[in-house]
């Protein structure tokens, strides 16, 4: 038989510090939400009828204090049937995130195209159960490509900025 001794182990290290990028979500919440259904109680005599959706999509991001972010979600929803609003909700959902270790050309993306991907699908839940609660089906949505919808703004920003540039030579 063997002896077992101490020999072998390695000598322990001490703890070295995460030094990966993370996005911590430090709370959501819902920081505006309206429902309105205008033409109600009529409206619910024709639900044989598919409304049409329409749907406008917006984010919002500031620092609060040193690495601390608020980004804040916009989804704003309209159904009509024959050019008549079916319902209508406004919802503005809100993150508080901590950026850790991101370096500072970074910051901008994580806060319009992370954090959005991150909280979507409670932003999508309100609305469903919102519209639900509202006497109609659960809207639920498709999920949104941020990363898309991050370089559609970038580029509507770049061509406003060339316009201006353009106009003030």
């Amino acid at each position: 038989m063997a002896e077992e001794t101490g020999d072998n182990q390695q000598p322990q290290q001490p703890p070295q510090q995460n030094q990966q990028p993370q996005i911590r979500l430090n709370v959501q919440y819902v920081k505006d939400l309206s429902f309105e259904a205008p033409n109600a109680p009529e409206v619910f005599l024709k639900q044989n009828e598919q409304p049409k959706i329409s749907i406008s999509v917006d984010i919002d991001a500031r620092r609060i204090e040193g690495n601390v972010f608020e980004v804040v979600l916009k989804l704003d929803v309209s159904a009509k049937r024959d050019d008549q609003p079916v319902f209508i909700v406004d919802l503005a959902y809100g993150a508080v995130c901590t950026m850790v270790n991101l370096p500072d050309e970074q910051i901008e993306p994580a806060c319009l195209i992370e954090v959005p991907r991150m909280i979507f699908p409670f932003a999508r839940r309100v609305i469903g159960d919102v519209t639900r609660d509202g006497g109609f089906p659960p809207l639920l949505l498709d999920p949104i490509d941020f990363v898309r919808l991050y370089q559609q703004n970038k580029q509507r920003q770049q061509a406003t900025q060339q316009q201006q540039g353009e106009a003030e030579n």
